[in-house]
């Protein structure tokens, strides 16, 4: 397990950005889910209005954590989520969704102006939970992908895959938008056609066009990917081909070196209302996605940690992508810094006649 500071990538050990905390199915009506994130033991909970709310785990008056306990009469009682509000087990003092003590049941003094948990942005969008986090503590500064195809007509929604832990810093997962050479012997890539990236401030994009022995039938139709982040965490990737889909992939930090992953997949099918069938079908290729998925997932649950890369004619623009990478690991004053050094478009051209065709276009 590495850490930021050995890769040389900021000032911040956690990348700034959007980022998935949750698949909502894990929220069980009002009660509160315990997460970690970010090197920072946190509380996810429903108010009874709905709506989410993300605050620290730890109790600002004796240090109890606000979600694992099963035998309080706070909990027991069902008073732990009022409202918007959530109560501590430990002694009940309760906390608004903005992290401020609203009231301390059994004490007349006013609440001390240190009653305060910490709280975090968070929406919920496609079927999952996601959260916005800055050291620095400032808003947004880009938005969540639309997703616009969730719940749509003609497209069987995922079933996202919780794939758990990985021991691998995030950097050498986000490297693979621009490592073309892997692409052969990890997923039966077969005659490249196109392989590109294109650098734009928040976002880097990866297009290729290839076949495929994990997605597509052999001898088929070349299967055409545009792939893209936004920000640090949130991969996109839309597939055309025998069976049009979009990929999710996220990866979010939980400790220096260690990130949570999940993956899930849309299909388009000919039905408006998909069929039991089309479900079944739409299933089983979520299936081949999140297997072409693992091949990648045991290199890096297995690999050394690469800090700099021994980079030959052939590759793709790693070096230029860690740049990239490098702005959401410094103050947001710096972004801009990066970004001049990156944007623009790298074509990495390979076929089977002319593997190592690569060219550069500003």
């Amino acid at each position: 397990m590495a850490t930021t500071a050995e890769y040389g990538l900021g000032e911040q050990t956690f990348p700034r950005g959007w980022f998935m905390v949750a698949d909502a199915d894990e929220l069980e009506g009002t009660k509160p889910l315990a997460v970690r994130y970010f090197g920072r033991d946190m509380v996810l909970y429903r108010g009874e209005s709905g709506a989410l709310h993300m605050v620290d785990a730890y109790c600002p008056h004796m240090g109890a954590h606000l979600a694992r306990n099963t035998t309080s009469y706070v909990i027991r009682d069902g008073k732990q989520v009022e409202g918007d509000s959530i109560r501590c087990p430990y002694h009940g003092w309760r906390f608004g969704p903005d992290g401020r003590c609203n009231q301390i049941p059994y004490s007349p003094q006013k609440v001390p102006g240190a009653a305060k948990l910490e709280s975090w942005l968070v929406k919920e969008r496609a079927g999952c939970i996601w959260m916005w986090w800055d050291p620095e503590g400032g808003e947004p500064e880009y938005d969540l992908p639309e997703f616009a195809e969730y719940g749509a007509p003609h497209w069987v929604n995922w079933k996202m895959d919780r794939l758990g832990l990985l021991n691998s810093h995030p950097v050498e997962i986000v490297d693979n938008m621009a490592d073309r050479a892997h692409f052969e012997p990890i997923h039966g890539t077969q005659d490249v056609i196109l392989f590109e990236n294109d650098f734009e401030d928040h976002k880097v994009v990866q297009r290729m066009s290839s076949g495929h022995r994990t997605l597509s039938a052999e001898g088929g139709e070349p299967l055409f990917t545009d792939t893209w982040y936004t920000g640090p965490g949130i991969l996109i990737s839309q597939m055309a081909g025998q069976f049009p889909s979009i990929i999710l992939i996220t990866h979010t930090p939980v400790d220096d070196g260690v990130v949570k992953v999940w993956h899930g997949l849309l299909v388009k099918v000919a039905g408006a209302v998909p069929s039991e069938e089309e479900i079944g079908m739409a299933r089983a290729y979520q299936q081949a996605s999140c297997d072409a998925f693992s091949q990648d997932f045991e290199v890096w649950a297995n690999k050394r940690p690469c800090f700099n890369p021994m980079a030959v004619l052939g590759d793709g623009p790693i070096g230029k992508l860690r740049i990239w990478y490098r702005q959401f690991y410094n103050p947001r004053a710096r972004a801009q810094e990066f970004r001049a050094r990156v944007n623009g478009t790298i074509i990495t051209r390979g076929t089977l006649n002319a593997p190592w065709d690569d060219q550069q276009v500003a």
